[in-house]
């Protein structure tokens, strides 16, 4: 066997095990759409804990959503403001809704904590600190905004299926050409990292979750040591998925009801997104490093290299991997409402993720990595 047949035929054998044997991934069925679960015949209470640090262009739109939520039962918000500069407090307060809303100014950092999970600590011991402790938290961020029935629907599948934590993918903005480029790619590579299908199966060890929107049953959280217990972690909604799977059942899944309201106008802005959490992803590993970047030219670029310049059977090999990539990207594409054709994109669209993989590295190795609101926190710790 050559050289070039051999390696059309790794990555078309790479992609056809991810079609068929990665949990579905690709197919993005595990949505929050695609069944209703009973209500409950009483709603529990719920608290919505918010860490806000320099959110004043959208803290309105997205606290506004949080209180305006359709919610039986007893619901309040907490925002907890970080150390912001701008006017995050104020815009908030002045957010209409009929839930009431509580806003807590966040405590100096201490050493051996993230940014963003100091200030959940502060927010979930404020909310679950009385006599009257919730049943529920909603963890979601500062630019999230939430359908009126996102709530409702997150505390019926919780409470049907008993579950530790629900947790949406929030659908990201997807309107310019850079966002159009490269927004779909980031949740069809996080899903297959961490099939959907697979997170939500007890009997399988793998965990995850999606930062923007956490449903955490107080009791759970509680039994698995709280927040304090990743206080370290950057990619802290995975790390909180995987001790909370320990304790009870946990479901992902795609979701139009909770938006980002966050633009990214330039590719730039997306690698710094990419980057803050990518090298943390590896374990700060440089032969993880290595091994992902040669995986990904394997499984990305050589299909289309051969494609174009092979002959024979190394061509057709590269041409079939070529399109089995294509067409793995089509219902994510879907879902975001792009063109299809995007899909043929995707290993020009792979170079710019294993580029941004590399970027991140390069930061943590200058004392800059998991930069996020002016502090950097790669190195504060795994996870």
């Amino acid at each position: 066997m050559s050289v070039a047949l051999f390696l059309g035929l790794l990555p078309m054998l790479i992609w056809l095990a991810m079609l068929l044997a990665r949990g579905g991934f690709w197919l993005a069925r595990d949505r929050d759409d695609r069944d209703t679960p009973p209500e409950p015949a009483q709603w529990p209470a719920v608290v919505a804990v918010v860490p806000a640090r320099n959110e004043a262009d959208v803290i309105a739109a997205s606290i506004g959503s949080l209180m305006r939520q359709d919610y039986p039962g007893p619901f309040r918000v907490v925002l907890v403001d970080d150390g912001s500069t701008d006017r995050t407090a104020e815009t908030a307060r002045g957010a209409g809704g009929t839930a009431p809303l509580e806003v807590l100014t966040g405590a100096p950092l201490p050493q051996g904590w993230t940014g963003k999970l100091w200030a959940l600590e502060q927010g979930v011991r404020h909310a679950t600190g009385s006599g009257d402790a919730p049943a529920y938290v909603l963890l979601t961020d500062a630019d999230i905004g939430h359908a009126p029935g996102n709530l409702r629907a997150l505390v019926a599948r919780a409470e049907a299926g008993r579950h530790a934590l629900v947790t949406l993918m929030a659908e990201l903005s997807c309107v310019t050409r850079a966002e159009r480029f490269l927004i779909p790619a980031f949740v069809f590579f996080f899903q297959m990292l961490y099939p959907f299908a697979w997170v939500s199966d007890a009997r399988r060890r793998i965990a995850a979750g999606a930062g923007g929107c956490m449903l955490v049953r107080r009791e759970a959280l509680e039994r698995a040591g709280g927040i304090a217990s990743i206080r370290t972690a950057i990619i802290d909604d995975c790390a909180l998925a995987r001790r909370l799977k320990a304790q009870g059942p946990i479901w992902l899944g795609l979701t139009h009801r909770a938006k980002s309201l966050r633009p990214y106008g330039e590719v730039a802005e997306i690698g710094r997104m990419v980057s803050r959490s990518a090298y943390a992803q590896l374990r700060y590993s440089p032969l993880l490093l290595a091994g992902t970047v040669l995986g990904m030219v394997l499984t990305y670029h050589v299909p289309p290299a051969l494609a174009v310049f092979g002959s024979g059977w190394a061509q057709a090999a590269g041409m079939a991997a070529w399109a089995m990539m294509a067409l793995a990207f089509q219902p994510m594409l879907r879902f975001y409402r792009v063109s299809p054709l995007w899909g043929v994109a995707l290993p020009a669209i792979g170079a710019a993720y294993t580029w941004f993989t590399v970027q991140s590295a390069l930061q943590v190795w200058r004392g800059k990595g998991g930069m996020w609101k002016g502090r950097a926190q790669a190195m504060a710790g795994g996870a």
